[in-house]
């Protein structure tokens, strides 16, 4: 008898533990991000969604974008299809901070955050951010000009990781699957 409640102790444990699964839900990898695959067709989106509530713009259908909600009315993500014969996800914006990488880094991380974490490629300079890309990466951060210092704001010119403050905040988080 006591040979087996310890089984069943054990056994209760294990479950109540979770078998030690991580939760996947908010994880972002180079081929997912929570329950979606890169090689998820947008026909399978009410599918992979099915807790959440799915948005397509029907003003604009030619623009591809559909967006997640959880059903209390938080915005997850913003899709983007591609225009092939069986439409997929080319590229997601991420608007929820449970969202991360196997490294940590989502919408709360710093330029420094990145830096730690990902060799960086490019740094593109636009009119009111800069884009950050990552080496060997689909994803890439947007950080505003207002996070870097005064004399760089309002500069065309290419800028530098070394002129990015350590501090500067992710203002966007995207993937782009092609």
């Amino acid at each position: 008898m006591g040979k087996t409640s310890l089984v069943f102790g054990i056994f209760s444990l294990l479950i109540l533990c979770g078998c030690g699964e991580k939760d996947t839900s908010f994880l972002i990898t180079e081929h997912s991000i929570g329950p979606l695959l890169s090689e998820t067709a947008v026909a399978d989106l009410e599918q992979v969604f099915v807790k959440d509530s799915i948005a397509k713009d029907t003003t604009k259908p030619e623009s591809g974008k559909i967006k997640i909600y959880q059903k209390n009315g938080k915005h997850l993500l913003t899709l983007t299809s591609s225009s092939d014969s069986i439409p997929t996800v080319e590229n997601i914006r991420i608007f929820d901070s449970r969202y991360k990488t196997d490294k940590g880094i989502g919408l709360h991380s710093t330029f420094k955050d990145i830096q730690d974490n990902y060799p960086i490629k490019k740094i593109v300079t636009t009119i009111n951010s800069i884009v950050i890309f990552p080496k060997e990466s689909n994803l890439y951060f947007t950080i505003d000009k207002e996070e870097l210092p005064s004399n760089l704001r309002y500069t065309s010119s290419k800028i530098e990781a070394v002129q990015i403050p350590p501090t500067a905040k992710i203002k966007y988080l995207m993937l782009a699957w092609e």
